[in-house]
């Protein structure tokens, strides 16, 4: 363990060590392994009102969530805390399962599999727990496939529900998606770590943290006095959130990979420099050269709403960076956007979820790691990044829709299909990668047992598949598999709405050719936008909001992230939002997305007249086209977008 990381654990647990009032450790559930009882587990949390940001989910957090969960469906409710008896007792066997496969055409690295590609012909975990005393839990557990064996969630937890301790092969997820994380998730094989982290929110407003220093695979490509050293270069994750109202999360996360062979170790204070000065420490420059910069970096800005209605969903974004931009330490630069939404129960017998990602260029790249942000040759994040040549630092956009159904016969139904596009400036041809699976699970005596069917088409054009068939230790479905769904009611002050009205823009340009500042003066432009929103006090709202601008000629899809309203007593309201927004150019380009605005409600029934004031920061993109401006002396361009708005916006 790094020094680093020994302060920060010794300073949680000096300051928690007499809080004897505390729960004990929590075993996690199992990631991306049981995708049914997950997928009843995301639900749980949903109709409890619990946003989640990260995982893997601690048992205790789904156990608590039950009450809540139990009043809008219990047999829903009964299912899962019967799966979580497995979690209760002082040893058991918590996970079991085995598949075994047949593929065909090309071998393709599977999303979220540890590693694991598409041709392996068979796949076995585990996990098992020991509750030694109130205060401490072993868990033994791995993921064994053709080719590899990894001791995941095997680990010794100690401590309590404010600062858990986890030593081992804990895994990390830092995003509120389900099938996609840009920083950190299960792409690659899980690295051995030590990880500090509560799942009790603390103060009234929900703060939450993750810590944790992790050993990466062995690389022999780690640059170093003009050549090369090797080693395990180390990463250092970080995660804070908070929920300061009811179904409504936001989140930090942050990434920094150091060190590995005569690169050695870091002091705290360059840690700390790096940490909060990127732009100056870990950028090379004029004055920072590339043996004297700290490492690689990523950040992201996650939040995750929760939508309280008739049909409750989920809205969740993540905005992160590779790197970063301009001026100042807080913008992003090589940016990528990431938008989800999961609607948990659709027509009694169908879930619906629908993500989609899009990342500028620079993504799992670097000069000084050259086998990049990865893990034993595996990005640590996306797995639309492992569609491409090795080392090319491609943008790409991938999308991908999940329907589950729950026929009246038993068992559950799952439809998924994926895409994956990269972007045409790179050298390589590229094509649409895409595929399409089904899959059918339910239970069999003691046992969860199915199949599932993949077949797709990789990004050069090779066609693959792959049949295989699955057993599961316990009956996933027991208590309320075929049992009729309760009705949800709507909760007060929850609406959906939308927005059609005019914009009027001026965007400054900077195009970082050594030329000035250059404006294209004020345009006018369509304004359309959708949104949803839920009271969380007497006169306040939080909600989110996309909005879709005609900005000079080009198309700007803004995201709202944090979209808050504050009633009068009058029929005025006042707004304040920010988020991130898309600029639709040559190559897409990002950058932070805010402003103020005012709202006069019940013009007519259920009519709100809306002005906005809009700001659109240095909206960024790299010159990567041959008609681009000279790359120096910068390699990216700037857009600020100023904008007002007046529109009419229908609720209900």
């Amino acid at each position: 363990m790094t020094k680093i990381f020994q302060i920060a654990v010794t300073s949680v647990l000096l300051a928690t060590v007499h809080s004897s009032w505390a729960r004990g450790p929590s075993p996690y559930l199992p990631l991306n392994l049981s995708p049914e009882i997950e997928l009843a587990v995301e639900t749980v949390l949903i109709l409890a009102d619990r946003p989640i940001g990260s995982r893997p989910i601690p048992a205790a957090v789904v156990l608590d969530a039950l009450p809540q969960a139990c009043r809008i469906d219990r047999p829903l409710c009964e299912r899962v805390r019967a799966y979580l008896h497995r979690y209760m007792a002082p040893a058991g066997v918590d996970h079991a399962g085995a598949e075994v496969a047949s593929a065909w055409g090309a071998s393709v690295a599977q999303p979220n599999s540890r590693g694991m590609m598409s041709d392996s012909g068979w796949l076995v975990s585990a996990q098992a727990h020991w509750q030694f005393s109130d205060y401490g839990i072993l868990t033994l557990g791995g993921v064994a496939y053709d080719g590899d064996a990894i001791p995941a969630g095997s680990m010794l937890s100690l401590g309590f529900d404010f600062a858990q301790l986890d030593l081992g092969y804990r895994e990390h997820w830092l995003s509120p998606f389900m099938t996609s994380s840009m920083l950190v998730g299960t792409q690659s094989p899980t690295m051995p770590s030590a990880t500090l982290s509560n799942y009790r929110p603390l103060t009234r407003f929900g703060f939450q943290y993750e810590l944790f220093w992790a050993q990466m695979a062995y690389s022999d490509r780690i640059a170093y006095e003009d050549g090369y050293t090797e080693g395990h270069p180390q990463l250092a994750g970080l995660r804070f959130s908070i929920e300061p109202a009811s179904g409504w999360t936001l989140g930090a996360n942050r990434l920094l990979q150091y060190g590995g062979g005569l690169r050695g170790g870091t002091s705290f204070g360059d840690f700390l420099d790096a940490l909060f000065r990127p732009h100056e420490f870990d950028n090379t420059s004029d004055s920072l050269s590339s043996d004297e910069q700290f490492g690689n970096q990523v950040a992201a800005w996650t939040s995750r709403f929760i939508f309280p209605g008739r049909t409750p969903f989920s809205v969740y974004y993540e905005y992160a960076g590779e790197d970063s931009s301009y001026e100042g330490n807080y913008r992003l630069g090589n940016a990528a956007l990431s938008v989800g939404i999961t609607f948990p129960r659709l027509w009694r017998a169908f879930d619906l979820t629908v993500e989609t990602s899009e990342w500028q260029n620079g993504w799992y790249v670097h000069s000084v790691y050259q086998d990049g942000l990865a893990n034993d040759g595996h990005v640590l994040g996306h797995w639309g990044a492992e569609n491409r040549r090795f080392n090319d630092g491609v943008g790409a956009q991938s999308f991908m829709v999940r329907l589950g159904w729950r026929p009246s016969f038993g068992g559950m139904f799952q439809f998924r299909g994926r895409a994956l596009e990269n972007e045409d400036y790179s050298d390589v041809e590229y094509r649409l990668a895409y595929d399409f699976s089904v899959s059918y699970a339910r239970a069999v005596g003691a046992f969860t047992v199915g199949a599932e069917v993949t077949s797709g088409r990789d990004v050069f054009g090779e066609s693959y598949g792959r049949l295989g068939g699955f057993a599961r230790f316990g009956n996933e479905w027991a208590k309320g598999e075929d049992a009729d769904l309760e009705e949800t009611s709507s909760v007060k002050g929850s609406e959906i709405f939308v927005d059609a009205g005019i914009n009027v823009s001026d965007v400054q340009i900077r195009l970082g050719d050594g030329s000035g500042k250059a404006t294209t003066g004020s345009r006018v432009g369509g304004h359309t936008a959708v949104g949803a929103r839920r009271a969380v006090s007497a006169h306040s709202d939080l909600g989110v909001r996309v909005e879709l601008d005609q900005i000079d000629g080009q198309q700007m899809l803004a995201f709202r992230a944090l979209d808050y309203r504050y009633r009068f007593s009058n029929p005025l309201a006042a707004t304040l939002f920010a988020g991130a927004a898309r600029y639709d150019l040559a190559t897409p380009a990002y950058g932070y997305y805010y402003g103020a605005g005012i709202q006069w409600r019940d013009l007519l029934p259920r009519v709100d007249v809306n002005l906005d004031f809009r700001y659109g920061d240095k909206i960024a993109r790299d010159k990567l086209l041959p008609t681009d401006p000279a790359p120096e002396p910068r390699p990216d361009m700037f857009f600020d977008v100023t904008s007002v708005t007046l529109a009419l916006s229908y609720r209900w």
